[in-house]
């Protein structure tokens, strides 16, 4: 694992990674819902992005420990994900994907479908996982998000998943 002689600091929000989609009939299953695994894979790029944004490093995912269908998306539904880094450890951070469905032919009708956690891994550039920078704390919202993801951590530690 490499390390450097000072650990930076980077704001919270400079990881802020937003993707938007119209749900298209490639994406959705006989009944005209968003398959789960697009959404899934649309959630995995999302944390990438603002893991990569917080790191300045490739990344890669090692575990998705919270996935909660809220809501559904339905054909030619709009879809933003929100993802942003809230908790970071040595060499991993803990990244949040929010995912918002406006539902077709209702104007600014904006529901909370999917909350996901992703655990993600900075890598050097022989593909070794190295050291993140720590998280400037900006807002309260921030510091919740912190104090959260620590106690996610140590419940995934607890259940020996990381």
């Amino acid at each position: 694992m490499t390390q450097s002689a000072q650990r930076p600091v980077r704001p919270a929000n400079l990881s802020k990674a937003n993707q938007v989609h119209i749900v298209l009939p490639k994406d959705v299953n006989a009944s005209y819902h968003l398959f789960g695994g697009r959404l899934m894979e649309w959630i995995d790029i999302v944390a990438a992005v603002a893991a990569k944004r917080h790191c300045h490093t490739e990344v890669l995912t090692a575990a998705v420990d919270h996935l909660s269908f809220l809501a559904p998306a339905n054909l030619g539904d709009t879809v933003e994900l929100v993802g942003r880094v809230t908790y970071v450890g040595n060499t991993s951070m803990e990244v949040c994907v929010e995912t918002w469905v406006e539902y077709f032919g209702k104007e600014h009708d904006a529901h909370l479908a999917n909350r996901a956690f992703l655990t993600m891994v900075a890598l050097d550039e022989n593909g070794r996982p190295t050291q993140v920078p720590m998280l400037e704390l900006q807002t309260e919202q921030e510091k919740k998000d912190f104090e959260d993801g620590k106690m996610r951590r140590a419940n995934r530690k607890r259940m020996n998943m990381e």
